[in-house]
């Protein structure tokens, strides 16, 4: 059996999404988040995908509190399925591989935080979905409610097709009218992360540890060491997004 369908067959029942994306395909990538530089030699990046529950966006009073459980529960399980995935490859086929973080740790350009490698950009070069107007990645099935881990190797193996439709209706701007900040600007063709972020992510240790200059040169360390668990303020964009929806 060729090792992509032993992968496949392996990660099967543990994810809600799984795609292949070869390293040609990342030729736009940041040369500090490509997977070459993160793993010199890379030819591969498997990513997966794990559902959240859509229940969580329909209670009206305690929806953030089940956000925050449900993201803090899935980040360390892809975790440890891409850890234990880098370990079957390499014992299987005699190369190298690693994990990309599903959240944390991350790099930080300035004030603005970046993943090692972007989950969002490899699952789309992986046939795994399509951004849309809010800056998410939407698969055909799940919409935007699946969260991404993956793993980079030097083990080369054939990408899946990708998916070049974009997936928001033309006429719906359901996630502009919901934003609070409106960091979703379609006349644009851009969302503001950053605006987004600094309205949506909190946690009660940063006001503290970043406060004055000399506490936000550490933002990077105080992030990743004490800012697992943030809080989210806000996801009115997945609440209302018909993407988000059951589908058959």
């Amino acid at each position: 059996m060729e090792i992509k369908e032993e992968i496949k067959n392996w990660i099967n029942g543990k994810v809600d999404a799984v795609g292949f994306a070869p390293v040609d395909r990342f030729g736009e990538a940041p040369e500090k988040h490509h997977p070459e530089y993160i793993l010199p030699g890379a030819k591969t990046v498997i990513v997966y995908g794990r559902l959240i529950p859509r229940g969580v966006t329909k209670s009206p009073n305690y929806g953030k509190y089940f956000l925050h459980r449900s993201y803090h529960t899935v980040y360390p399980y892809l975790d440890e399925l891409g850890y234990s995935l880098s370990n079957l490859l390499e014992a299987e086929t005699g190369e190298l591989a690693v994990q990309a973080p599903s959240y944390l740790p991350m790099v930080f350009h300035g004030m603005e935080p970046w993943g090692v490698l972007s989950l969002k950009h490899a699952a789309e070069k992986a046939g795994l979905g399509a951004f849309g107007r809010s800056g998410q990645l939407y698969h055909p099935k799940h919409g935007g409610m699946l969260r991404w881990g993956g793993v980079i190797t030097t083990a080369e193996m054939e990408g899946d097709p990708l998916i070049d439709k974009r997936p928001c209706p033309e006429d719906c701007t359901a996630c502009m009218k919901a934003c609070p900040v409106k960091a979703i600007q379609d006349e644009r063709e851009k969302f503001e992360k950053m605006t987004c972020l600094a309205h949506s992510i909190k946690h009660v240790i940063y006001p503290l540890a970043m406060k004055g200059e000399e506490g936000r040169k550490r933002i990077e360390r105080i992030t990743n060491t004490a800012g697992y668990n943030y809080w989210m303020e806000c996801f009115a964009c997945v609440k209302v997004c018909p993407l988000n929806k059951t589908k058959d």
